[in-house]
């Protein structure tokens, strides 16, 4: 089994890493936050955009402008799916910063328990030393006495 030092040296390496993983995590999900943020502007200003253009056709606008409207409509559209694409490479980053960093976790936690372990085997063989030394003292003791009888 390890040394105490070096599963201590182990654990605060594990540490360090996840920490590093749990700091990646939380960028991606700011990253992921703010692409799914813009793709719901985009989404709501398409909506608001549509609702004008619905009320001018109700009142009557020419041509150009209804071929105007269809143009940056069908922009809107690309742009929507184009950050469409960037929210699921978001979500995608997110999910493999949290499983690198749950990985980091289950590495450190394991690197704690052989610490437990080793602790408690290092408690049961002090244990063991004295009572054994406790054994050996009474029995000098007790040889003691029946030499001196």
């Amino acid at each position: 089994m390890a040394s105490p030092s070096a599963l201590n040296t182990l654990i605060d390496l594990a540490n360090k890493d996840s920490d590093a993983a749990a700091k990646q995590l939380g960028a991606a999900l700011r990253a992921g936050e703010e692409a799914n943020q813009k793709l719901e502007l985009l989404m709501q200003y398409r909506d608001d955009y549509a609702a004008r253009c619905q009320a001018g056709l109700t009142a009557g606008i020419s041509t150009t402008h209804f071929n105007n409207f269809q143009v940056f409509m069908q922009k809107l559209d690309y742009a929507i799916a184009g950050q469409q694409k960037v929210v699921a490479e978001a979500m995608q980053r997110v999910a493999q910063a949290r499983a690198a960093w749950q990985a980091c976790e289950q590495k450190k936690m394991s690197f704690v328990t052989l610490a437990d372990r080793a602790s408690k085997e290092d408690a049961r063989r002090e244990l063991w030393r004295d009572q054994k030394q406790n054994d050996e003292h009474a029995a000098r003791r007790v040889l003691h006495k029946r030499t001196l009888s």
